[in-house]
Order: C-alpha cells, then sequence, then structure tokens
C-alpha cells in the first residue's frame, strides 16, 4: 500500500478504470496493483495503491463502516419500538 499525494491525471489516462463516482475513482495500474484516486475538483488528485487481496480486505471493511454509518443514521430517522412491537426475528416490525 502506497499513498499518492499528487497525482498527474494524464498519468491514468491509458489506465484501465474500474469503477468511478463524482469524485473517486478505481484504477488497475497492473496485474495486481489498483489506485483508489480521489479526484477532487480545484486540488490535486490523491490516491492510495493496493494489491488485489488488499482490495479485498479493504473493500469488506468499507462496506462494515457504511453498515455501521447507515444503521446510525436510520437509527435517528426510524422512531424506537419498544420491545413487545418487535417480532422474534428482532429485526423485522411484526406483520400485520
Amino acid at each position: 500500500m502506497k499513498m499518492l499525494t499528487s497525482i498527474d491525471p494524464d498519468a491514468l489516462l491509458n489506465a484501465d478504470r474500474l469503477a468511478q463516482s463524482n469524485e473517486f475513482a478505481i484504477y488497475r495500474l497492473g496485474r495486481d496493483t489498483f489506485v483508489l484516486v480521489q479526484k477532487h475538483e480545484g486540488t490535486n488528485w490523491q490516491g492510495v495503491t493496493f494489491s488485489g487481496d488488499s482490495l479485498f480486505r479493504v473493500s469488506e471493511l468499507l462496506l462494515a463502516a457504511a453498515r455501521e454509518l447507515y444503521r446510525s443514521v436510520a437509527s435517528r430517522l426510524i422512531p424506537e419500538q419498544t420491545p413487545a412491537d418487535r417480532d422474534a426475528d428482532d429485526r423485522l416490525p411484526p406483520s400485520h
């Protein structure tokens, strides 16, 4: 894993872009090297490289963090239910 504090966008023109959003992209740099790039306008592009194995492991951690964030936000948006209102599954509201 290597931090890249300034990436020239032209250096990635021939790289295989695997995924992208409005501010981030993942490129394949080699057979087993990938880079996650923050391509925010107004700042230098920055990134971090990963091996294929590391990419799988980090994606699992990001997914767990995203689930925790979702649960935190959802718990503030959805009113609390009392235990009697819960199904035996304890995750689903009772069906009517």
